[in-house]
């Protein structure tokens, strides 16, 4: 046997996730680089540790056993890199945050100074839809999560980041030369939509009940960032958070359709599971929150409170 650490890292997101692509995605590597490593590391195995069916790969039960070693080896590694950090006396620990996709534009921002000034930290930062953030959460997989609508079956502390703003958006061709108008245009515009288990469309969606607005549904769409260009190419309007649309909106390829009610506003919330006993790294990390939050929301959030 003669397999590396990286061999490991990628079988094991490849487990995870269930998919070549979507582990050199996570991993921010090519899919080829990924699928040369997944072929070495099998060709020191007599018995398969995948099979594809159809364009689908499935981990034999083989498989599955070395990926529990493997995540085994990859911990017991980390823990050594910590011990040699804690030896010096720095706070050293892996820091597990789910985020939903919106809040990539906020997240970042309470985490870059912290982690500076923490080089022992290791940051683990899973950005998905709310659904999957919220399941996250409810298994114990993680420190904190960060949402903006709070799930309602789950039992939960919080600490409020800021503030979230949405807007009804169009692309520039189009001509709103009214001052402000009747949240009634919902009616008329054709709306692209977010998948079902998004926070932002949960959002949109509640909104549009309590004001009982037979809109028009354009399309249905998985990212906010697919929205955002499909919006761009005129393809139709949709409710979005102004976190997301800051450089379009500057340089104007978007347009803030102004309407009664909006914008829609909600909490940007880091959530944890209540009574969860935090790791020092985690209780550091809600300390640093406390003192610098203001702060950081002046100094990169300024822009935001002018709309």
């Amino acid at each position: 046997m003669n397999y590396t650490i990286n061999q490991l890292r990628i079988f094991l997101k490849i487990t995870q996730t269930q998919s070549v692509t979507k582990a050199s995605e996570e991993l921010h590597l090519t899919q080829p680089a990924v699928s040369i490593q997944l072929k070495n590391f099998q060709d020191q195995f007599e018995i398969p540790l995948t099979e594809i069916i159809g364009r689908k790969i499935f981990i034999t039960d083989f498989g599955k056993e070395i990926a529990v070693t493997a995540e085994n080896i990859l911990n017991q590694i980390y823990e050594i890199n910590y011990k040699t950090l804690a030896h010096k006396g720095l706070l050293t620990g892996r820091l597990k945050i789910s985020v939903v996709s919106t809040g990539k534009y906020v997240m970042p921002y309470f985490l870059s100074d912290f982690l500076r000034e923490h080089e022992g930290i290791e940051l683990v930062m899973d950005v998905t839809n709310k659904s999957k953030v919220i399941r996250s959460l409810e298994k114990n997989e993680v420190d904190f999560s960060l949402v903006s609508v709070l799930p309602e079956n789950l039992q939960i502390e919080k600490t409020e980041l800021m503030q979230n703003k949405l807007y009804l958006i169009s692309n520039t061709n189009q001509q709103f030369n009214d001052k402000i108008y009747d949240k009634s245009i919902l009616e008329e515009l054709p709306l692209i939509y977010r998948e079902p288990g998004s926070g932002t469309r949960q959002t949109m969606e509640i909104f549009i009940r309590e004001n009982k607005l037979p809109v028009k549904k354009k399309m249905e769409l998985t990212s906010n960032e697919a929205v955002k260009q499909s919006v761009i190419a005129g393809l139709g309007c949709s409710i979005m958070p102004l976190i997301g649309i800051k450089n379009e909106l500057q340089n104007g390829q978007l347009q803030i359709i102004p309407v009664k009610e909006f914008p829609i506003k909600s909490v940007w919330n880091l959530i944890w599971l209540k009574g969860k006993n935090h790791s020092p790294v985690a209780l550091a990390f809600l300390d640093y929150l406390k003192n610098e939050k203001e702060n950081i929301i002046k100094a990169k959030f300024d822009w935001f409170e002018r709309y």
